[in-house]
């Protein structure tokens, strides 16, 4: 039941970094190329920034209860296999659906990815080549806040992103018959694995 749980663990931190999908896959510019958005100091924040940091965060929580809840839903269910699939299917629907109910959008990316479609938006492109550890904030366009909030690799994660001979092979097979070009492996316990990232336009009212 113990290594259940740790893959239950795992298969949630899979989703929520990577897995799911964005509408159109780009290559990544180098540090040179990437736009350079204005870094926002959290502690100079105006009050409109402020909501949209809570706004941010509260999507954030959102999407990942609601993965979590879907994972443990087919682990019960169906296995691992088939959670590895809900990161496909069911991650994207659900970051759609939580991005229209706050008013944003959001999504996951890393400097490893999983899924080559999770590049992240242009303004985060330069802290993520960078590999920011701390959670950043940006003024984008239109009064706009960028939130770029890092995930470490927690213990049960390496399940499913350490080292390719130590992941449970009925994952591993999953994953290279859904991620060919896998790149989010090789983790240990607290790295920086990757990033929720979510943008915040000036809240109504």
């Amino acid at each position: 039941m113990q290594s259940v749980a740790r893959l239950s663990v795992a298969l949630i931190v899979l989703t929520s970094i990577g897995c799911g999908t964005q509408p159109t896959p780009r290559s990544a510019p180098s540090e040179a190329d990437a736009p350079v958005a204005a870094a926002i100091d959290p502690d100079g924040m105006s009050d409109i920034q402020r909501d949209q940091q809570q706004i941010a965060l509260a999507a954030r929580d959102t999407l990942f209860k609601r993965l979590s809840a879907r994972l443990m839903e087919i682990l019960n269910e169906g296995g691992a296999s088939q959670a590895v699939q809900v990161c496909k299917e069911d991650a994207p629907r659900l970051a759609a659906e939580v991005g229209e109910e706050f008013g944003v959008s959001i999504g996951r990316t890393s400097h490893r990815l999983r899924n080559p479609q999770n590049t992240p938006p242009s303004w985060a492109q330069l802290p993520v080549d960078r590999r920011v550890d701390e959670a950043h904030y940006f003024a984008l366009d239109d009064d706009r806040l960028g939130a770029l909030l890092p995930i470490r690799t927690l213990e049960a994660c390496v399940l499913c992103h350490g080292p390719k001979d130590e992941i449970v092979p009925e994952v591993r097979a999953s994953l290279i018959s859904h991620y060919p070009e896998d790149q989010a492996t090789g983790f240990h316990e607290g790295d920086l694995r990757g990033w929720f990232w979510i943008d915040v336009p000036v809240p109504n009212g």
